[in-house]
């Protein structure tokens, strides 16, 4: 209808919940300003607010990435440095190489006990010569103790680019040695070792400092593992 007849222009009928973009409601409660509330009714910027949590957005409204500033750097433990990683778990060497350490060095006690002990009592006598056995005697028991803690820190993994070794009492040591610069790899092992029935197995790399050795290993599981690291030596330098 023409509105200069005298009719009333024509309107439409505002429907119940709508509203004009041009004019949004006003915020109102304590979540004014636009910020998502959380089920406690708490803005993000809350004291218990943790940057960097998953499924958490700081107060800026961006998400912190690992790197970005203001990102919390990862903790680690200390004891994670010397972890093979990836889920791995260390292989340990036999049980037989603290008894193959102590045998060797009853062998050498056992001269330097008698030796020592004609010379000194020649020299000071039976008291002299007692203490020097009963010395003799604490250095091989203290020998006999550090090679069972050497054998329960020594460790090896088989990853898929490099062979990880461990080892250390008192300072503790972790060697990455790359498949694709080892040189050669042998294996070794004394009479003593071969009546035990143990041997040890050596990677040789270009870099002295590089090359590490796993002892005190079952004799066939020494066999096998000389085969895969020098299957998979070869198989790198080739890739190479």
């Amino acid at each position: 209808m023409n509105p200069s007849h005298g009719e009333p222009p024509y309107e439409p009928v505002a429907q119940p919940g709508y509203q004009d973009a041009a004019h949004p409601p006003a915020p109102s409660g304590p979540g004014q300003g636009g910020h998502p509330h959380d089920p406690a009714g708490m803005p993000p910027g809350r004291p218990d607010f943790t940057p960097g949590a998953a499924g958490q957005v700081p107060p800026g409204g961006h998400p912190l990435q690992p790197g970005a500033p203001g990102a919390v750097p990862p903790t680690y433990e200390a004891d994670q440095a010397f972890a093979p990683g990836g889920g791995l778990q260390w292989s340990t060497i036999s049980a037989r190489h603290a008894p193959h350490r102590l045998f060797t060095a009853v062998l050498w006690a056992v001269p330097i006990g008698a030796v020592g002990a004609f010379v000194v009592w020649r020299n000071g006598g039976a008291v002299a010569a007692a203490m020097w056995i009963a010395a003799v005697v604490l250095v091989t028991v203290v020998t006999w103790v550090m090679a069972e803690l050497d054998r329960r820190s020594f460790g090896y993994v088989e990853r898929s680019d490099d062979l990880v070794v461990t080892h250390g009492v008192l300072v503790k040591r972790l060697i990455v040695v790359p498949y694709g610069r080892m040189q050669f790899v042998d294996v070794t092992a004394g009479l003593l070792e071969r009546w035990m029935g143990i041997a040890t197995v050596r990677m040789h790399t270009a870099a002295a400092a590089t090359d590490a050795a796993i002892p005190g290993l079952p004799a066939m599981e020494a066999a096998r593992l000389r085969d895969r690291l020098a299957q998979k030596g070869e198989a790198r330098s080739m890739g190479l």
